[in-house]
């Protein structure tokens, strides 16, 4: 009912909103900021003001922003910290429509202490959570980014990496051969987008290319599509920019670890211009016999013919190879008390390879009140890995039971996204609509073995003293392995309005219907199947701003997970009968800037799934889909400078992720598996001298269970880590972090109850970057 309601909302504004458009009267201000260097400065604050009106936005990371203001004449004010404020004096006429840049000079001797302050790491303004910009603040959802100058301090190259210090997002084992994540109590491993647009191919991300990582957490259908069930990841992509400028870093430490880095942007000509992202690592691990290697380049291409218009073309080629590794084993509902460093099976016939090549391209264009935004990705994915899995140890702990087999999966995705925004003013009321097109088609192949021991068991007892073996194994298809062809394909129109009904109180609404066209083809034995799926997803938000720094929300929001999973790896005559999983989240938070550096965020949800799958009690033989699970959750978050040496990252979550009703896999009652009650991480950044900066960051997270079945629990820990920063130039500056500071030995995560992850062993990483 509550859907209903919310699509009726949504097109009661859209036409309240375009039947009224002629009495609008507004212009619309945009404009860029940047240094002396023509780099763009993220966070500036821009203030209208014309004597009885005072309005202000702030930058997002390329330096742009939009005003949207009343006609007359205004003096408009760019300000940014170390750098000295410009204002410029212009008149905004009706239906007008108008660009007033800013270049920022460093600010005067008097204010040159602030080349000490600690690094800022807010973002102020995003776009991926509404498909427009929009003040982190006005979003009524709980997001967390982390941006490329936190990810540089703290020395991440991973997404893992990035969700340690990321409120109610727990990364997971994975077996480890992918990104996996926890997200509000719900698993994923295809949740990821790149640029708002799917990447859903299970492997292991970099982050070398990359402006921030945002976490944009609850059901996110609405903007996404399909899944995004307990939240989504999106990845924002570096873009060239008309400034000539370059880095590069060398990273060594602990394990043979190495690593080089590239950022290279060049000016072509005024409407040109070329980057070029590089990225080459090697190394060992504190666990036996385990190593990567991993290279990618992203060269980007944009054009700017004229000040509305913008073409950004990038390609990707990424490849990662690394020694499969499932971690130890458990005994008596605890991780096994074995060396950490032990290695289970053959590390000579376990390997993970990913071969992705990205393409995309994206067109925007403004016209009058209009925004047009086209971005196209082409994804081509071969992936794959074979791997040795630790299974139960004998009661006497003398054995342990090893079994293997092999997957691969290769993929091909096209998406296409088509945006349409429209800001208009009907009376008092400012609206913000968004009308949008997706279409996508997904080819996928998957194919898997299963390992023989002496070409005749699935199964062999090797010693626990010394797990790591080499007995002959022949690799073919058993009765179940897979062998099949899978074609996806997505069309899906979306809505949105944005409403400001006073400066205090704000709304938005939107739906989303997809259609969702699953084929499959059984190459084994020649059967095809067919599953379609019509899914109308809303979500409806409520803003209010006590102060305009202050804002208090509520949100509602739907999703859903067809059956055949967020992989798709298969169809049965079972699966193609069963409806998709629904996903209904309700949050209420506030977020406060308490000052222009620092902000706090906090949340209150539930998230309630329910259609899974259940077999009847009545008939084992039936599935019926009674099953649910609910999440309730806390989170805080912080970010930014509490002072002008100390910047922190970071917050707190509570979680409590259950069985409402007996599903498939668990009781009523059970926990839900790699859902810890507690977690805790915060990030300092202190600038001592004006050469000298420090870090010292602390995770705490409480005990978990391995699996749904709850028998095995990982137990809680406390890790700390530190880092040191001395500039040896204002281009030159050496840098170490140390992970696990106290080399305390703790269990990070798991795939299953006999697949355990021991966490990394003290570390130490020393990087030296030089900017040019």
């Amino acid at each position: 009912m509550a859907e209903k309601h919310i699509a009726l909302l949504t097109a009661l504004s859209f036409a309240f909103s375009l039947g009224h458009a002629m009495p609008q009267s507004a212009g619309t201000v945009r404009g860029r900021v940047s240094d002396i260097a023509n780099a763009p400065v993220s966070g500036a604050r821009i203030t209208a003001a014309n004597g009885t009106v005072t309005q202000s936005v702030v930058t997002d990371p390329d330096g742009a922003f939009v005003l949207s203001l009343d006609p007359g004449r205004y003096t408009l004010t760019a300000a940014a910290p170390g750098l000295r404020d410009t204002s410029q004096v212009l008149t905004v006429a009706a239906h007008s429509s108008q660009t007033c840049d800013f270049v920022l000079p460093l600010a005067g001797v008097h204010e040159t202490v602030t080349v000490i302050e600690s690094p800022n790491y807010q973002v102020p303004i995003v776009s991926s959570a509404t498909k427009t910009l929009t003040p982190l603040r006005d979003v009524p959802q709980s997001i967390t980014v982390v941006p490329q100058e936190q990810i540089k301090d703290q020395m991440m190259m991973s997404i893992g990496d990035v969700v340690r210090y990321v409120p109610g997002i727990t990364a997971v084992q994975g077996e480890n051969n992918r990104d996996q994540l926890v997200i509000r109590g719900n698993s994923t491993s295809a949740d990821f987008f790149l640029d708002g647009v799917r990447d859903d191919v299970q492997y292991y991300r970099d982050l070398y290319s990359l402006e921030r990582v945002e976490a944009l957490k609850g059901p996110n259908a609405m903007t996404f599509g399909r899944g995004g069930g307990g939240g989504v990841v999106n990845r924002v992509s570096k873009e060239a920019g008309p400034a000539r400028f370059g880095e590069i870093s060398a990273l060594g430490g602990s394990y043979g670890d190495r690593r080089f880095t590239a950022d290279l942007n060049q000016p072509l000509t005024s409407a040109v211009s070329l980057r070029l992202n590089a990225m080459y690592e090697s190394s060992d691990s504190f666990r036996k016999f385990v190593n990567l290697t991993r290279h990618g380049i992203n060269p980007t291409l944009t054009i700017a013919p004229d000040s509305k218009t913008k073409i950004t073309l990038t390609y990707e080629n990424f490849r990662d190879d690394r020694v499969a590794d499932r971690g130890i084993s458990s005994f008596q509902g605890k991780p096994l008390d074995i060396d950490p460093s032990t290695y289970f099976g053959d590390p000579t016939q376990s390997h993970v390879g990913a071969r992705v090549n990205l393409g995309s391209a994206m067109i925007e264009h403004q016209f009058r009140r209009f925004t047009v935004h086209n971005r196209t990705l082409f994804g081509d994915y071969d992936r794959g890995y074979q791997n040795y899995v630790p299974g139960a140890v004998s009661a006497d702990r003398s054995t342990v039971s090893l079994s293997a087999y092999n997957n691969a999966t290769h993929r091909r995705n096209f998406f296409n996204q088509t945006d349409l925004t429209y800001a208009v003013q009907t009376g008092r009321l400012r609206h913000t609509l968004l009308a949008g097109v997706e279409v996508g088609r997904q080819l996928t192949d998957n194919f898997r073995n299963t390992g023989y021991f002496n070409d005749s068991a699935t199964a062999l007892l090797a010693p626990l003293a010394e797990p790591s073996i080499h007995t002959p194994i022949t690799f073919r298809q058993s009765a179940a392995d897979a062998n099949n062809h899978l074609i996806t394909s997505v069309g899906a129109v979306y809505f949105q309005d944005q409403l400001e009904l006073t400066r205090r109180i704000q709304f938005i609404a939107g739906l989303r219907i997809d259609r969702f066209n699953l084929r499959y083809h059984n190459n084994r034995n020649g059967d095809d199947l067919n599953r379609i799926d019509h899914l109308a997803s809303p979500r409806a938000g409520f803003v209010y701003k006590p102060t305009g720094s202050l804002s208090l929300y509520t949100n509602y929001s739907v999703s859903y997970l067809p059956s055949s999973g967020d992989q798709f790896s298969s169809l049965t005559t079972v699966t193609q009968q069963v409806k998709p999983e629904k996903f209904n989240s309700y949050e209420v938070g506030a977020k406060w800037d308490a000052s222009r550096t620092f902000s706090l965020t906090t949340a209150v949800y539930r998230l309630d799934r329910t259609n899974t799958r259940s077999t009847d009690p009545n008939d084992p033989t039936r599935i019926v889909q009674t099953g649910s699970q609910r999440t309730n959750g806390y989170e805080l978050g912080v970010n930014g400078s509490l002072t002008r040496r100390w910047t922190v990252a970071g917050g707190y979550a509570y979680q409590d992720a259950f069985v409402t009703s007996a599903t498939s896999a668990a009781r009523a009652g059970a926990q839900v598996a790699q859902v810890p009650h507690h977690t805790f991480s915060l990030w300092n950044n202190f600038r001592i001298l004006p050469k000298w900066g420090a870090g010292f960051g602390v995770i705490n997270r409480s005990g978990m269970f391995a699996a749904i079945d709850d028998t095995v629990r990982l137990p809680g820990y406390t890790r700390a880590d530190a880092a040191m920063y001395y500039s040896v130039t204002d281009r030159v500056r050496l840098q170490a972090n140390v992970e696990n500071l106290s080399d305390r030995k703790y269990f990070l995560n798991a795939d299953n109850n006999t697949n355990i992850s021991p966490g990394f062993a003290r570390t130490v990483r020393v990087g030296l970057i030089t900017r040019f």
